[in-house]
């Protein structure tokens, strides 16, 4: 069954989260090809959105027309949109099909999660979904690397025209999963519920992206976002209470292991992206590292996870126990953050991997269980929309643990050094290449201003961790 079910849905998970970070290393490319820096990070930015808006769409769909066929539209809509995204001329339509692109991947995403639990037996569904999870942080470590060779061998256009040929091999390992019985009833689709969700997240995300710009003129702004999608998320739920086939089943998500493991997926999220995120600022701008050290620093920490992930899953294969995997992980990982924000500047480039693979094995801990717990809880009648409710909370705590990171970094250094501020707020949009143009003093003073920076955040990581733990100790269900 491994080779038959696995593959199939390994490779539209590679795809769809490789896409999320393959970006990131091509956008000083993107944005020299097309004369529009101002403009850049919503290539990043809107695919964010798209995907987040289409979780809960493909979950709804998924449990009304067969997970294995929304596959197949979902890999069509991706590979159709990474053509068009090579194609683009401007960074505006760039923008649009990305949006497009988006709306693939974040079916990629869902769908595979709820085919595990749709194909593989309660019992394994663990080692499986471990399996994904080290899939996912895989691409999420692999995608800058493939970014920053392919732009500089081939092009920018190549990051997205690679998905051709890897989705038309996902296309037909998915006609080797077995098509499964549709349930019969009545159904329309949730239309004002979707208008009023995409009201919700549209605002919520950018409000979350202008706070990373590090800019206090951009506060009014972020405000008035959050307002609007506070606003929107109280009509949406009114509608959702009243909708004969909602697009969030607000009865699944009030059940107590669903949403405190969903709000376990939001914290990991936070901790894991903004860590993956600011991580590079650190050792490049603080430690010194060439782009090829960085990456060989950020190895430890994703084959950390990954193997956490493995033997995690596994365990609970074999003896059902669950919660306990993230409960004590998640204090080991938070010890072990507090022990950077204190220690790190005394640590040695040599030193730094085993705390960076420390970090990662109990990060690992966490997602396979989270996917395990809202399968075995929602049933497989609305296994979609659970699968879709988990990739939601992450996706929203990622952007919020992102845009927080950075605010604290942003705060600290506007209080001894504005100028430190600026440029770090460069540096989270584009890249090191900002303070490398400094005189080698001045350099190093920056440099110092922002380890002290970094301090608050880690401490800021690891307060997502602790909110993590809570959520993962008080979760009913304890074993499957």
């Amino acid at each position: 069954m491994f080779l038959t079910v696995f593959p199939s849905i390994m490779l539209p998970m590679f795809l769809a989260v490789m896409d999320q970070t393959i970006v990131a290393t091509a956008l000083p490319a993107i944005a020299g090809s097309m004369r529009n820096v101002e403009r850049i990070s919503w290539v990043v930015v809107s695919y964010l959105i798209a995907t987040t808006i289409a979780a809960p769409v493909y979950g709804q769909l998924g449990d009304i027309f067969g997970r294995r066929r929304l596959m197949f539209v979902a890999l069509l809509i991706f590979m159709i949109a990474s053509v068009l995204c090579a194609l683009a001329p401007s960074v505006e339509i760039l923008t649009f099909t990305r949006i497009l692109q988006g709306l693939g991947g974040g079916g990629l995403m869902t769908l595979s999660q709820a085919l595990v639990g749709e194909t593989i037996p309660p019992r394994e569904r663990a080692r499986y979904q471990g399996y994904l999870a080290a899939v996912a942080v895989s691409a999420n470590g692999f995608g800058p690397l493939a970014g920053g060779y392919l732009t500089g061998q081939f092009g920018w256009q190549s990051i997205f025209l690679i998905n051709v040929p890897i989705g038309m091999v996902a296309f037909f390992l998915t006609f080797r999963l077995k098509p499964q019985p549709r349930p019969g009833g009545a159904w329309k689709f949730d239309m004002p519920g979707l208008i009023l969700f995409v009201a919700f997240v549209v605002p919520i995300l950018l409000a979350l992206e202008q706070v990373q710009h590090v800019d206090p003129q951009s506060l009014a702004g972020v405000f008035g976002f959050m307002g609007l999608g506070l606003v929107s998320l109280g009509f949406l739920l009114w509608r959702e209470k009243r909708a004969a086939t909602p697009l969030l089943p607000l009865a699944l998500l009030r059940h107590p292991a669903i949403w405190r493991s969903d709000a376990l997926a939001a914290c990991h999220g936070a901790a894991l992206v903004s860590l993956i995120t600011f991580l590079p600022i650190y050792l490049q701008v603080v430690r010194g590292t060439t782009p090829a050290e960085t990456g060989l620093l950020f190895l430890p920490l994703t084959i950390g996870i990954g193997v956490g992930s493995l033997v995690t899953g596994r365990i609970i294969s074999i003896t059902g126990r669950t919660t306990i995997f993230p409960t004590y992980g998640l204090i080991l990982v938070t010890l072990n953050l507090l022990f950077l924000a204190c220690w790190a500047p005394n640590l040695s480039l040599g030193q730094l991997p085993f705390t960076l693979l420390w970090n990662g094995l109990f990060m690992g801990t966490v997602m396979g269980v989270v996917q395990v717990t809202v399968q075995s809880v929602s049933g497989p009648k609305m296994l979609g929309a659970a699968a879709a409710s988990v990739q939601f909370s992450r996706s929203v705590g990622a952007a919020f643990g992102t845009a927080t990171v950075a605010a604290v970094l942003f705060s600290v250094l506007m209080a001894t050094d504005p100028e430190a501020a600026r440029l770090f707020g460069s540096m989270v949009e584009g890249g090191t290449g900002a303070i490398a143009v400094l005189e080698p003093a001045r350099k190093a003073v920056v440099a110092a201003e922002i380890a002290n920076a970094f301090r608050a955040a880690f401490l800021t990581v690891a307060f997502f961790t602790t909110m993590g733990f809570l959520f993962a100790v008080t979760i009913p269900l304890r074993r499957i």
